[in-house]
């Protein structure tokens, strides 16, 4: 854009939006590098990216525009073809009578807009907008092609006729357009529905696809059961998996690298009644890592987590059920934990994601890979931390506690109800207590909670009624008192605040959510091993006595933490007593 740095530097110290001395030192930099200062700005996060952009508009005198949470209509949208949008990053959201709107990132682009104006016959008038903006618009042309999918699949599966197809036909139905076209629409809409999971569960008459999207299954679309064998095909030749055996289950890997997108799916198959179910699950290696922070950890529990990650031996030990986001929290702390001073090794059941600088080992039973012998193996490669993804057996258990003690960090999973339930669980398994005492650092248990929409949700109180039926299972007065500790709730509960005062909140629904619901975040209990539990720990104690000592410490239980995140607004008690009930 025809903006100087002279002149974006001399608006920027006019309006005292940065310090002079920092500003300086950019404005040195962006001459020594040739670089725009916006972008040296940016690099510094010395400002964000909607500030500089309405800046920009401001010197240019064009009008800035925020479409992160504007919803247009397809008929608006598909006025600029989707390949043109997402090439030069300009995008059409309104349009009156001959009048045409256009957000684009740089609005000096003469040529796309004179190309607009040409094809549409119409007045065009351009704006500012972001980044962010810019991505939120192009996710709707993806939305706007639900109603082209079933299209797609009726004109398509007229061509296929794969029901009785023999072997040596399947790779040449798997490689033929209108099955490629399927199979990438029901990729394309997992992506775009931020789904976790793809269930293709072929039926008696049908093929029903379904979607895991925020933890729960969503019926997606049907498809005829003649397209079966071929989207089947499909996916077993973007696998690598053997076309020809249908008895056995199959498991295998592809990549999807498009629009910045880095997308791993982990395929597996199974025999079944009707033929094989596929379930794959989406792995977005493209995402921004996450942050302890940004999964939910607050306050005494992120603090105690930091601390203890920081030794340089010991055990780290997450649980929770099945999909409650353990290996998550594992990654993100390894990503923490990985510089270029320390080895990091893993053994996996299976490799998730993949991490650079950290060496993963996959299991493999059938030729003795297992956990205790990956593990064996790892001791003897030097390694400063080692991540175990489960510790199921007591081998492991003895082989990861033997690594803490001798020097090791070791990080690892297990399968229990609460933090405290951890300790007995290990003694269960044949661990001496005086060396869980001496070795596990803090015990992390977890559930994924969904998100309320913020678009959509509604307030309300709790009634007598509701507040009753909570009494039964809780007690709600000391949750209360609980709650008043907690450092960011501090001036959303008032010293005489009942629940019955209390706002909270219920989902609606809209388009930019999924039953009003967005996103889903962690509600923890973290139980830090201090002197106190270890001598709790060496005299057997109790999950429950251990879980009173660690309360008078500071911990928050689950349902605590749950009931905090409900009063912030985050979450709703319907999520909390879902995700917690035993």
């Amino acid at each position: 854009m025809r903006i100087s740095n002279q002149q974006l530097n001399d608006f920027i110290k006019d309006a005292g939006m940065i310090d002079p001395k920092s500003l300086e030192s950019a404005m040195n930099e962006a001459e020594l590098s040739k670089k725009p200062l916006g972008d040296v700005l940016l690099d510094k996060k010395m400002i964000d990216e909607m500030k500089l952009r309405k800046l920009y508009a401001y010197i240019l005198g064009i009008p800035f525009v925020n479409l992160q949470k504007e919803i247009i209509s397809p008929e608006i949208l598909q006025i600029v073809p989707e390949p043109i949008a997402r090439k030069y990053k300009i995008v059409s959201f309104e349009k009156k009578d001959r009048e045409l709107k256009l957000a684009m990132m740089n609005p000096e682009d003469i040529q796309t807009v004179d190309f607009i104006r040409k094809k549409t016959g119409l007045k065009i008038t351009t704006c500012i907008t972001s980044e962010e903006s810019i991505e939120a618009v192009l996710k709707q042309y993806g939305k706007s092609l639900k109603a082209e999918f079933g299209d797609i699949i009726d004109k398509n599966s007229e061509e296929v006729k794969t029901e009785e197809a023999e072997d040596e036909d399947l790779e040449k139905v798997a490689q033929g357009l209108p099955i490629i076209r399927i199979v990438d629409t029901l990729i394309k809409h997992a992506i775009l529905q931020s789904a976790s999971d793809i269930h293709i569960e072929p039926d008696e008459k049908e093929v029903r696809v379904r979607y895991r999207i925020d933890g729960i299954l969503h019926e997606a679309m049907v498809l005829p059961r003649q397209v079966k064998e071929g989207i089947i095909a499909r996916i077993k030749v973007l696998s690598n998996l053997k076309l020809d055996e249908h008895r056995v289950p199959q498991d295998g890997r592809f990549k999807i690298e498009k629009d910045g997108l880095n997308i791993s799916f982990r395929v597996s198959i199974l025999p079944i009644f009707d033929g094989e179910k596929i379930v794959m699950r989406l792995l977005d290696e493209s995402s921004k890592g996450l942050t302890l922070e940004g999964m939910g950890l607050r306050g005494h529990a992120l603090e105690a987590i930091h601390r203890e990650i920081k030794k340089p031996n010991g055990m780290i030990l997450v649980t929770g059920p099945t999909g409650s986001g353990k290996t998550t929290t594992l990654y993100t702390v390894m990503d923490i934990l990985n510089t270029p001073d320390v080895n990091i090794s893993t053994v996996e059941d299976p490799v998730e994601y993949r991490m650079h600088r950290v060496n993963q080992t996959q299991v493999y039973p059938k030729v003795g890979l297992t956990f205790a012998a990956g593990l064996r193996s790892l001791l003897r490669q030097d390694p400063d931390i080692i991540m175990v993804g489960e510790i199921r057996d007591n081998e492991t258990m003895e082989m990861a506690i033997h690594a803490a003690m001798t020097g090791h960090l070791v990080l690892s999973t297990l399968h229990t109800n609460s933090a405290a339930g951890t300790l007995p669980r290990l003694l269960d398994m044949g661990a001496e207590p005086f060396l869980v005492a001496s070795t596990v650092n803090v015990i992390i248990a977890q559930r994924l909670v969904r998100k309320v929409c913020p678009d959509c949700r509604q307030e309300y109180k709790l009634s007598k009624k509701e507040l009753d039926a909570l009494r039964e299972s809780y007690d709600m007065d000391d949750i209360l008192k609980r709650l008043r500790e907690v450092e960011d709730l501090k001036g959303m509960i008032k010293a005489k605040d009942t629940w019955s005062d209390l706002k909270l909140y219920k989902p609606k629904g809209c388009e930019q959510c999924s039953g009003g619901y967005h996103g889903r975040a962690g509600i923890f209990e973290v139980l830090e091993i201090d002197d106190d539990i270890r001598k709790l720990i060496s005299q057997k104690t109790d999950a429950e006595t251990l879980e009173g000592e660690a309360r008078k410490k500071g911990m928050l239980t689950m349902i605590e933490d749950g009931f905090a995140k409900a009063v912030q607004g985050m979450t709703t008690i319907e999520e909390i007593l879902r995700v917690t009930k035993e």
